[in-house]
């Protein structure tokens, strides 16, 4: 089930009025090379929906999990996200304007907002920690797991260079 519709009938037209909504659903298909949201995964949303002049201003936060591929090491893992939402529905959206329609026989339709909202906070590249190590570029093998031997080939267009720095032979007097 993805993110539902929410009938604000009784709030159209009446503007101060108020209630609080919350919603559990999916996104099918909101992912990235290396970022998505797992289609089987829920999302929860805890709304405010206020009456304004406008029309319906949504408020609240989106609780998921980001399913993500680490850039260096390619390695999958999950973090929760945690995106707050701010969004004016209104019956006639401006093109220019970033709101959103607001169908008074339907209602707030709640899955394009979040998509927009989760989309824009997906991470472009990812890392599993901080300090990932990566893959080795001789053998492929992942650095955090000790997967690469270690490579002491060097360029032979940078050979003449490892002459300049020898391995640490100096001695500081304490």
């Amino acid at each position: 089930m993805s993110l539902a519709t929410i009938d604000v009938s009784d709030l159209v037209g009446h503007p101060g009025a108020s209630r609080e909504q919350r919603l559990t659903g999916t996104l099918d298909g909101l992912a990235t090379e290396v970022a998505s949201v797992p289609d089987d995964a829920p999302i929860e949303a805890d709304l405010l929906l206020e009456s304004v002049l406008e029309g319906i201003l949504v408020s609240g936060s989106l609780r998921g999990t980001f399913r993500l591929t680490c850039s260096r090491c390619l390695t999958g893992f999950e973090v929760p996200f945690d995106v707050a939402v701010s969004e004016l529905f209104v019956p006639e959206p401006d093109p220019d304007a970033d709101d959103y329609r607001l169908d008074p026989e339907t209602g707030v339709a709640t899955e394009q907002m979040a998509r927009d909202a989760i989309g824009v906070q997906m991470p472009f590249s990812p890392l599993c920690r901080a300090d990932c190590l990566g893959l080795c570029e001789v053998c492929g093998g992942n650095r955090n797991l000790d997967e690469c031997p270690g490579h002491r080939d060097v360029d032979p267009r940078f050979a003449v260079l490892s002459g300049l720095f020898p391995d640490d032979t100096t001695e500081t007097d304490d």
